[in-house]
């Protein structure tokens, strides 16, 4: 099958590549030349485990294509995908341009039967108003060229997008038409015969899911924050409350580890986007409002734990290790740590900061900020008043700590992953501070 991919972002390109890697003849668009330019040269403009491989060798073996051309897109694809940003916008609702844009487009070029598929993230209602604008472009063409809109999020989480899209935990599909319905399911026919679940439904409800699903993923984060927070002032050990929850097969033991709170280009957004729908209906989701609350907030009570360790912060250099919102991943957006380093700054702290992958996004995005970048988690740790562990990168996991007593002012370690045992990094002479955990 022919596909198009209007979008080459992160989605738009995970998309595109693991179509090819599935067999299918996909071209991915983009209007930002220098992207599409550095595409074609091999060049990815993101980090994500295994994506490079996936576009190189699919590139190499005619799969996969690049273009800035919307009517070269057109042409070749029966099927095509809208995987264009959805930012939020200055009340925290979705911003559809690039949704609306790339749908008049698409319209302004047909010239025959397309699906257009809203692989993006967007409101509930926003596939029967990409149909209007559509069905808007065709009549002033005068074409009376018959089209389907389907909505198939995408549910892909960074560091595993590839594996995720390629084996999924489930597939769905909102669609009105079974001519629409009958090309997905040849797209996604590998996954069918693995036995991965298909959710049929209409575009509403497969918009909602989309929404839902992330929402109640970020309500765990801070729901397990929140007794964390309890278990500080109370002398509970928030591992162990974690993992007895987690051995309920109602609860589950996924998103019940505490920290800074979740950052990310979905989560933050899309507890936002959906608050906003809900106040557009009529109706506040109370739990969503308190997620949002719940997170805002913890990144400030970590700089109050990170203070209380080392006491008055002034003049006092602190090794940051890891800025990413998560291992394996490049994105800063909404990341704890950027909040944390620059809470650390205004109060006078010196900040030495390591991550693996995340240190060009952060100069790129933060310039104005005060921070010296090192080349490893030891050369950010060497003169610190203490250690602050905020992504839990392997190469974290692994810390020499007696090389580090001997390099630091004060042997202090801020552990806002409980990635180490209180117990293990005492004995080595550090004041420990976990969250949650003494």
């Amino acid at each position: 099958m022919n596909i198009a991919v209007i979008g080459s972002g992160y989605v738009g390109l995970v998309t595109g590549g693991c179509l090819a890697q599935l067999g299918m003849n996909v071209i991915c668009m983009d209007i930002d030349k220098d992207k599409i330019a550095k595409l074609k040269d091999g060049i990815i403009p993101i980090y994500e485990p295994g994506l490079e491989e996936v576009i190189k060798v699919n590139h190499s073996s005619k799969r996969l294509s690049f273009t800035t051309n919307m009517k070269e897109a057109v042409d070749h694809a029966e099927v095509i995908f809208i995987a264009v940003g959805t930012p939020p916008q200055q009340d925290d609702s979705a911003d559809l341009k690039y949704v609306y844009q790339a749908a008049r487009d698409i319209a302004s070029y047909m010239e025959d039967y397309k699906i257009i598929v809203n692989k993006s993230t967007v409101p509930v209602g926003t596939g029967y108003r990409v149909k209007a604008e559509i069905q808007s472009i065709l009549t002033r063409r005068n074409k009376a060229f018959e089209f389907d809109v389907v909505s198939n999020p995408e549910f892909l989480r960074e560091g595993t997008a590839v594996k995720d899209f390629l084996k999924p935990d489930r597939i769905v599909i909102g669609a009105e038409s079974e001519a629409a319905l009958k090309r997905m399911k040849r797209i996604y026919d590998v996954q069918i015969h693995l036995d991965i679940p298909m959710v049929v439904t209409n575009l509403e409800t497969a918009e909602m899911i989309k929404y839902a699903s992330n929402a109640f993923l970020a309500t765990k984060i801070s729901f397990i924050n929140e007794i964390a927070d309890m278990c500080d002032l109370c002398n509970a050990d928030i591992g162990i409350v974690s993992k007895a929850m987690g051995l309920d097969n109602r609860i589950g033991a996924k998103f019940l580890s505490p920290g800074p709170g979740y950052g990310g280009s979905c989560f933050p957004k899309d507890t936002k986007a959906l608050l906003t729908i809900g106040k557009n209906l009529g109706y506040i989701p109370k739990i969503v409002e308190s997620t949002i609350e719940v997170n805002d907030n913890q990144p400030m009570l970590m700089c109050n734990k990170i203070e209380n360790a080392i006491g008055c912060l002034e003049n006092k250099t602190i090794a940051i290790l890891g800025i990413a919102f998560k291992p394996e991943t490049d994105d800063i957006r909404e990341a704890p740590a950027v909040s944390i380093m620059k809470t650390l700054l205004g109060k006078g702290v010196k900040i030495k900061a390591y991550d693996p992958e995340a240190m060009e996004n952060m100069k790129k995005l933060h310039p104005d900020l005060d921070i010296e970048y090192c080349g490893d988690s030891y050369s950010a740790c060497e003169g610190s008043d203490g250690i602050v562990l905020v992504t839990e990168w392997q190469e974290f996991l692994n810390l020499d700590f007696l090389r580090l007593k001997s390099s630091v002012r004060t042997p202090v370690f801020i552990d806002l992953r409980n990635a180490y045992m209180p117990s293990y990094i005492k004995n080595l002479g550090f004041l420990y501070k976990g969250v949650g955990r003494k």
